[in-house]
């Protein structure tokens, strides 16, 4: 997805992989069962509060932004996924605001924490990463994660 969902291509995907293109068959019935696949895996979600909350940070660092903007390019040009992004951008939020309703804070605080959060994603995913793994992870992980849960 690096190259967008144009170089989503069978043959591409087995060459790349080193598989044949049976393999990929074997997994998906089409291109088009794989790039939905694609699609539902961008949009899951699942944990308890804290471990939750630390898991999205520990996703989000990992994740240098590409699949993301793949998607959204791709939304501008299939109205399909456009409707899967908008639903996204709407959930994510939401789900945001749960966990740190969970998390024990109140409603307006909890709104704010999720849009914060939210915005810096969808910056990060646009930019797109520039520093290393390790320093994504200690800024989420160490820096990050604990300003969110501090209460005040």
């Amino acid at each position: 997805m690096a190259d967008g969902v144009d170089a989503v291509r069978v043959e591409r995907l087995a060459a790349t992989m080193r598989v044949t293109k049976g393999s990929f068959y074997w997994h998906f019935k089409d291109r088009g069962a794989l790039l939905a696949a694609v699609l539902s895996g961008w949009q899951a979600q699942g944990g308890t509060p804290a471990d939750r909350l630390c898991s999205l940070l520990t996703i989000i660092a990992q994740d240098d932004g590409r699949l993301d903007q793949a998607i959204r390019f791709w939304s501008a040009q299939d109205a399909k996924v456009r409707s899967v992004q908008r639903q996204v951008d709407e959930r994510r939020p939401t789900y945001l605001d749960g966990l740190f309703r969970d998390l024990g804070f109140a409603r307006v605080e909890a709104s704010a924490r999720a849009r914060l959060v939210y915005h810096a994603l969808i910056e990060q995913f646009i930019v797109g990463a520039s520093s290393t793994l390790p320093e994504r992870l200690a800024d989420c992980l160490d820096i990050v994660y604990p300003i969110l849960i501090r209460k005040k």
